[in-house]
C-alpha cells in the first residue's frame, strides 16, 4: 500500500477551504463561489468540467480517466444553515480539530465525503503513472439540502452522458464499533402542510359552543391517518409497497442490533410495537411511515388566554418505500380527508418530493463495495438494503439504470444538520483508503 500521508495532508487543506465557503442553499449563500472552487479542484486533477444552471445553484458534471469501466460519483456542495449559532463550540465555517475530530458545517455532509474521494483520485493517479485506470464521471449539485429541485429533470435529460457501470452515492457511515455501513437505497419523502381556518381573526373562546376549532379539526385529521402501532390508515396507502427480495431479507439478518444503543443514546422511551433486532430493521428499512413534524396555532405563552384560534397548521412528512409514488400518496391523503368530512383542510406540498429507490443488493457493484470496505476497516461491512433517510437517488436507478451504493465517512455522532457537525479524523483517512481501493478494484473487474 502506498504512503497516503501526502494525500491526506492535502485533503485536510482542501476540506478547510471548502468549509470556509458558506454554501447554504436554503439562503442562497455563496453557491456560485463554491461551485467555482469545486470546479477548480476537479480541473486541477485533469477533469473536464461542465456547469449547468439549476433552479438555485449550478450543477457540475466532470469527467476524466480511461478504461473499460466507468464510475459515476454523486456529491453535493451545499450545506444546511448553521443556526442556532450559539450552540456551536467553534466557528461553524472554520474547520476545527478537537479530540480526534474535525468540526464545521458541511465537514461530514457533504464536503468531507467529496474531498476524501478527490484525495483518492490523486493517489490512484500516482499509483498508475499519472493516469486514471477507469473513467470517472462526477455529478455535483448545490441544491441537495433543499430537496434537489433541479436534479431529477437534469438526470433524465442527461441520462446518456451519465451512463456508467455503477453510481457511488454521497454518504455512508461507520458505526460505534468501527464497522462500515453500506446502503443500497433510500426512502422517498413527501413533506406537506395541513391548514385549517374557521374565521378571519381569533375569537373569544365562549364562541366554541357554536364555532368549530381549527386545532380540533387538525387533531381529528392527524388521529385518523395513523393508528397507535404506527400503521398508516389511509385507504390504498400500502397498495404499491414492494415486497423485499430474498437478498434484502437475508441482508437484514446480518445487521447487528443497534436498537438498544440508539434507544439509550437518544433517551427514547420505547419503540412502536416494542420491536428489536430483525423486526426493528424490517420496519425501519422496508415500511413507510407518517411523521408529524410540528403542530401550530393558538396561544402558547405563559398562563392562559381564552381564545378560539382563527387558524392552525400541521407539518407532516411521509417516508415512502419502493414502489410508492409521492403524487399518488398526496391524492390518497386528499381522498382520506374528504372521506372523514375534512375536505376543507388545505393540503400544501412543501419543497421537492423524492421517490424511493433501492438497488439489487446482490449486484457485483454493491458486493465489491462491501468487500473493499471490510478489507479497509478490518471489520465485516454491514449492508442495509436502504437507508431510512431520503435523497434524490431514484433518477439514477430509474433513468440511467445504475446500481447505486452509499459508502462514506460519517459516524453515529456526526451531528449532521445540527450544531457541532463533525467527522472522526481516522474515519476520514480510512475513507480515502477505501475510495482508492474501491476505484482501483472497479477498474479491474
Amino acid at each position: 500500500m502506498q504512503n497516503l500521508k501526502p494525500f491526506i495532508d492535502q485533503a485536510r487543506l482542501d476540506l478547510a477551504e471548502l468549509v470556509a465557503l458558506e454554501s447554504v442553499s436554503a439562503q442562497g449563500r455563496m453557491l456560485a463561489e463554491t461551485a467555482h472552487h469545486v470546479s477548480e479542484l476537479l480541473q486541477a486533477e485533469g477533469f473536464t468540467v461542465q456547469s449547468y444552471l439549476g433552479e438555485v445553484a449550478p450543477i457540475l458534471v466532470a469527467e476524466a480517466g480511461e478504461g473499460d469501466r466507468t464510475l459515476l460519483i454523486y456529491n453535493h456542495y451545499d450545506v444546511q444553515p448553521e443556526s442556532p449559532i450559539e450552540l456551536w463550540e467553534s466557528p461553524p465555517f472554520v474547520a476545527t480539530e478537537r479530540d480526534g475530530r474535525l468540526y464545521g458545517r458541511g465537514i461530514s455532509d457533504d464536503k468531507g465525503e467529496f474531498v476524501s474521494r478527490l484525495a483518492a483520485v490523486r493517489a490512484l493517479k500516482a499509483q498508475h503513472g499519472g493516469k486514471l485506470p477507469l473513467k470517472i464521471k462526477w455529478l455535483i449539485e448545490g441544491e441537495e439540502e433543499i430537496g434537489s429541485p433541479s436534479l431529477g429533470r437534469f438526470v433524465h435529460e442527461h441520462a446518456e452522458e451519465l451512463k456508467a457501470d455503477g453510481c457511488w452515492w454521497e454518504f455512508g457511515s461507520i458505526d460505534p464499533h468501527g464497522r462500515p455501513i453500506i446502503y443500497a437505497g433510500l426512502k422517498g419523502i413527501i413533506c406537506l402542510e395541513l391548514r385549517a381556518r374557521v374565521s378571519d381573526s381569533d375569537l373569544h373562546s365562549s364562541l366554541g359552543a357554536v364555532v368549530d376549532n381549527p386545532l380540533y379539526k387538525l387533531s381529528r385529521a392527524i388521529a385518523s391517518m395513523r393508528d397507535e402501532t404506527g400503521r398508516v390508515t389511509i385507504d390504498g396507502f400500502y397498495d404499491d409497497v414492494r415486497k423485499p427480495s430474498e437478498a434484502d431479507l437475508q441482508a437484514i439478518q446480518s445487521i447487528p442490533d443497534e436498537s438498544p444503543a440508539t434507544k439509550q443514546a437518544y433517551g427514547i422511551k420505547g419503540y412502536l410495537g416494542d420491536v428489536s433486532g430483525v423486526s426493528y430493521y424490517e420496519r425501519l428499512i422496508f415500511e413507510p411511515c407518517l411523521n408529524v413534524n410540528g403542530f401550530h396555532g393558538g396561544y402558547g405563552d405563559a398562563g392562559s388566554k381564552t381564545v378560539l384560534p382563527a387558524e392552525g397548521f400541521v407539518k407532516v412528512d411521509f417516508r415512502l418505500v419502493p414502489d410508492q409514488s409521492p403524487a399518488k400518496v398526496l391524492e390518497l391523503l386528499k381522498a382520506h380527508l374528504e372521506k372523514h368530512g375534512l375536505s376543507d383542510i388545505e393540503v400544501v406540498e412543501l419543497e421537492s418530493h423524492e421517490h424511493p429507490a433501492r438497488s439489487d443488493v446482490s449486484h457485483p457493484f454493491v458486493q465489491t463495495a462491501l468487500e473493499v470496505a471490510s478489507e479497509v476497516h478490518g471489520h465485516p461491512a454491514v449492508l442495509h438494503p436502504s437507508s431510512a433517510g431520503s435523497g434524490p437517488m431514484h433518477p439514477f436507478i430509474e433513468a440511467i439504470g445504475l446500481p447505486v451504493v452509499a459508502a462514506g465517512i460519517s459516524n453515529h455522532a456526526s451531528r449532521v444538520h445540527a450544531p457541532n457537525e463533525n467527522i472522526v479524523i481516522a474515519h476520514f483517512e480510512k475513507g480515502i483508503e477505501f475510495a482508492l481501493k474501491f476505484m482501483d478494484r472497479l477498474s479491474k473487474l
